[in-house]
């Protein structure tokens, strides 16, 4: 069974439709913060700006609005789901959740391959961190990719793909409260990536649990300190 995050294609792939494609543009501007919460989505301007129908256009608003990303209105459209303190919250104890659980899962199935995966995605992350503590802002990017795939590759041995795929959605919606706050967090969540990283590779499941608990919970005192959610 594929556990691992599924890596975009190119929109020539039989497999992937425009409305794929622009899904995950529409997706990935409410998550980077290109579409600000509480922006109103006028269609004919998204029709325009992502080349697509009006009708595709709401069906893709819809599926995001699933996902608690946007808000349909009925008759009056669609906008960007608000951000709130409690929204914040409620992500951060359900990411604690899923992700605690399973590391259990991945720490007793992960094998050599695994590990592999670990370690590959960990020098990557590490690297984009060491810019970024440099002053490096343009790796910002790069980092936002790296970190999901480092905490991706530690849970990817778990064997179920609806918990993989609902800890992504819940990843990324939690991430764009760190977009919001725009800034890097620092030394600290650099410290806890190598931690998790050396416990991963010991199979020490209940301290690897308690670097995720202290490390979620610190990206929501981060945001908070930024002052940018109200």
């Amino acid at each position: 069974m594929r556990s691992e995050k599924p890596v975009p294609k190119m929109a020539s792939e039989a497999s992937e439709t425009i409305s794929d494609v622009v899904f995950r543009q529409v997706r990935q501007d409410i998550i980077s913060g290109a579409l600000a919460p509480g922006t109103r989505i006028k269609l004919e301007q998204a029709r325009e700006h992502y080349s697509i129908s009006v009708s595709s256009l709401r069906e893709i608003l819809s599926r995001l609005a699933m996902e608690n990303l946007v808000l349909a209105e009925g008759q009056r459209g669609f906008e960007v789901s608000p951000a709130s303190i409690k929204e914040l919250e409620e992500l951060a104890d359900l990411r604690t959740v899923l992700e605690t659980h399973a590391i259990g899962l991945s720490f007793a199935a992960g094998n050599l391959e695994w590990e592999g995966r670990i370690v590959a995605a960990h020098h990557k992350l590490a690297a984009a961190e060491r810019k970024l503590l440099a002053g490096d802002a343009s790796r910002t990017v790069d980092w936002v990719r790296y970190d999901w795939e480092f905490h991706q590759a530690i849970v990817s041995a778990c064997n179920s793909a609806t918990l993989m795929a609902t800890l992504s959605s819940v990843f990324d919606r939690f991430l764009r409260y760190h977009m919001l706050a725009q800034s890097f967090r620092g030394q600290a969540v650099v410290d806890d990536h190598k931690l998790l990283f050396e416990l991963a590779l010991k199979r020490d499941v209940e301290g690897a649990r308690a670097v995720i608990v202290r490390h979620v919970q610190s990206g929501v005192a981060h945001v908070l300190k930024s002052g940018r959610i109200g």
